[in-house]
Protein backbone atom coordinates (compact mmCIF):
# COMPACT_ATOMS: atom_id res chain seq x y z
CA UNK A 1 0.00 0.00 0.00
CA UNK A 2 1.40 3.46 -0.74
CA UNK A 3 1.68 6.64 1.42
CA UNK A 4 -1.64 7.98 -0.42
CA UNK A 5 -3.69 5.00 0.02
CA UNK A 6 -2.77 4.66 3.57
CA UNK A 7 -3.77 8.37 4.31
CA UNK A 8 -6.81 8.10 2.72
CA UNK A 9 -8.00 4.82 4.68
CA UNK A 10 -7.18 6.51 8.01
CA UNK A 11 -8.75 9.41 6.68
CA UNK A 12 -11.99 7.51 6.18
CA UNK A 13 -12.25 5.32 8.66
CA UNK A 14 -11.82 8.30 11.38
CA UNK A 15 -14.47 10.09 9.62
CA UNK A 16 -16.87 6.77 10.23
CA UNK A 17 -15.94 6.70 14.04
CA UNK A 18 -16.54 10.21 14.34
CA UNK A 19 -20.00 9.77 12.65
CA UNK A 20 -21.29 6.73 14.32
CA UNK A 21 -20.04 8.51 17.84
CA UNK A 22 -22.68 11.38 17.38
CA UNK A 23 -25.44 8.67 16.36
CA UNK A 24 -25.60 7.63 20.39
CA UNK A 25 -28.22 9.92 21.62
CA UNK A 26 -30.53 10.20 19.18
CA UNK A 27 -33.83 8.93 19.18
CA UNK A 28 -35.56 6.29 17.03
CA UNK A 29 -36.85 8.26 14.59
CA UNK A 30 -33.82 10.97 14.12
CA UNK A 31 -31.95 7.71 13.24
CA UNK A 32 -34.63 6.97 10.76
CA UNK A 33 -34.30 9.59 8.93
CA UNK A 34 -30.36 9.74 9.11
CA UNK A 35 -30.80 6.25 7.32
CA UNK A 36 -33.45 7.41 5.22
CA UNK A 37 -31.26 10.18 3.52
CA UNK A 38 -28.11 8.25 3.53
CA UNK A 39 -30.16 5.62 1.07
CA UNK A 40 -32.00 7.81 -0.74
CA UNK A 41 -28.74 9.79 -1.34
CA UNK A 42 -26.90 6.83 -2.51
CA UNK A 43 -30.33 5.74 -4.92
CA UNK A 44 -30.30 9.00 -6.39
CA UNK A 45 -26.45 8.93 -6.83
CA UNK A 46 -26.77 5.85 -8.53
CA UNK A 47 -30.32 6.68 -10.93
CA UNK A 48 -28.33 10.12 -11.80
CA UNK A 49 -25.14 8.46 -12.64
CA UNK A 50 -23.40 10.74 -9.65
CA UNK A 51 -25.75 14.31 -10.30
CA UNK A 52 -25.39 16.60 -7.75
CA UNK A 53 -29.17 16.99 -7.26
CA UNK A 54 -30.13 13.51 -7.81
CA UNK A 55 -28.16 12.71 -4.38
CA UNK A 56 -29.62 15.88 -2.76
CA UNK A 57 -33.31 14.93 -3.86
CA UNK A 58 -32.73 11.58 -3.13
CA UNK A 59 -31.50 12.37 0.60
CA UNK A 60 -34.61 14.93 1.30
CA UNK A 61 -37.09 12.40 -0.12
CA UNK A 62 -35.31 9.87 1.73
CA UNK A 63 -34.83 11.79 4.87
CA UNK A 64 -38.88 12.23 4.67
CA UNK A 65 -39.60 9.00 4.28
CA UNK A 66 -37.21 7.72 7.16
CA UNK A 67 -38.67 10.13 9.04
CA UNK A 68 -42.39 9.13 8.48
CA UNK A 69 -40.94 6.12 9.25
CA UNK A 70 -39.85 6.02 12.51
CA UNK A 71 -42.41 8.04 14.35
CA UNK A 72 -44.18 5.33 14.71
CA UNK A 73 -40.83 3.49 16.78
CA UNK A 74 -39.81 4.00 20.27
Amino acid sequence: MNKLHKIAVSTILMAVLVGTSGCSGMTTRQKSTAIGAGVGAAAGAVVTGGGVMGTVGGAAIGGVIGNQIGKDKK
